[in-house]
């Protein structure tokens, strides 16, 4: 008992070990929920069901913060929310290619959530161990800080500077694919909502296992989050260097962004502003850190400043194509 309660009270990459227990037995039991209860039969998610999830997950991570204000101070909760902020709306570039790679292989809708669901155990590893490195070389070295500042300005730039054909890249030639089907037995086509079955080998007579295209979409969204992440886990680092307040703040924001994916991918053609809001967003933040020896922003400004780039961004981009809306 001595043992179990000095774990849950010492610090485990600064804060007590309890806190990362309840954080992960709360993602436990909304994974639970989502894929044991509410999807258990494998059905086509409606927008009005993706709004309704979403808004579950979103007030959960808001919740969170509120209990983070409580435990640890309104400083520390200003910094997750503006991490939350940031990571879920640069995660809405990935909705983008979410929707090619599952459009790409003809995975149909009632089977669509099944890989996100299944993708964000994957996303839960690799934001751990992206972030884990992350903070421990900022602590280790402080100059790395700029480094990432001047990353996030040339991905800045780089975005607004980006065009359509960038933004589209072409499935049929990216070389992990090649490589996946190279090297392993692939199927041409669905199996249910099966990743792997076993088919019999046409010579041999015997069972082979055999991949479906639901495995490889599931691969190529791991593949794309993880490209994503490059971007998103320097600007939420440059906000805080917290392990827990960025952990907490990435996932959370990506549990609600994958619940909003089939609201939002139907809807993602009137964002035409919103790359230009995340560009400023990342701008911002790379300046704030080259800054930060000479003007101190507070963390509530800094996420007003957030919240309003990308506020404008989407207005914007809706009252420009409003008639197109109604046309349709």
């Amino acid at each position: 008992m001595d043992a179990l309660l000095a774990f849950l009270t010492s610090p485990i990459l600064g804060t007590p070990g309890w806190f990362w227990l309840a954080f992960l037995v709360l993602i436990i039991t909304l994974l639970v929920l989502d894929l044991g209860v509410l999807h258990r039969d494998q059905h086509e998610i409606e927008m009005r069901e993706s709004l309704l999830l979403y808004s579950g997950y979103f007030s959960v991570g808001v919740a969170f913060g509120g209990w983070i204000w409580w435990q640890l101070g309104g400083t520390k909760a200003m910094e997750y929310y503006t991490g939350f902020l940031v990571e879920q709306s640069l995660s809405m570039d990935n909705v983008f290619v979410m929707a090619m790679i599952l459009g790409y292989f003809n995975i149909p809708r009632k089977y669509q959530h099944r890989v996100l669901f299944w993708g964000i155990l994957g996303v839960i590893v690799l934001r751990a161990i992206m972030i884990g490195l992350g903070t421990a070389l900022v602590q280790q070295f402080d100059w790395i800080l700029y480094l990432f500042g001047a990353f996030l300005l040339f991905s800045g730039i780089k975005m607004l500077r980006s065009n359509d054909q960038e933004a589209h890249p072409d499935l049929a030639q990216n070389p992990l694919l090649g490589f996946v089907r190279k090297h392993i037995r692939v199927t041409d086509e669905l199996h249910g909502g099966q990743f792997l079955v076993r088919l019999k080998d046409q010579v041999s007579g015997k069972p082979l296992l055999y991949a479906t295209p639901l495995l490889l979409a599931l691969i190529l969204i791991e593949l794309a989050d993880l490209v994503f992440a490059v971007d998103s886990v320097p600007a939420v680092l440059a906000i805080s260097q917290d392990p827990f307040i960025v952990y907490t703040s990435n996932i959370f924001a990506i549990l609600g962004l994958r619940a909003l994916y089939f609201a939002l991918a139907a809807l993602m053609h009137r964002f035409i502003y919103l790359k230009y809001a995340l560009a400023l967003v990342l701008m911002y933040i790379g300046g704030k850190i080259f800054l930060h020896d000479l003007v101190k922003v507070p963390a509530l400004l800094s996420l007003g400043v957030t919240l309003g780039l990308l506020a404008g961004g989407v207005l914007l981009s809706l009252l420009k194509t409003r008639d197109k809306a109604s046309a349709m």
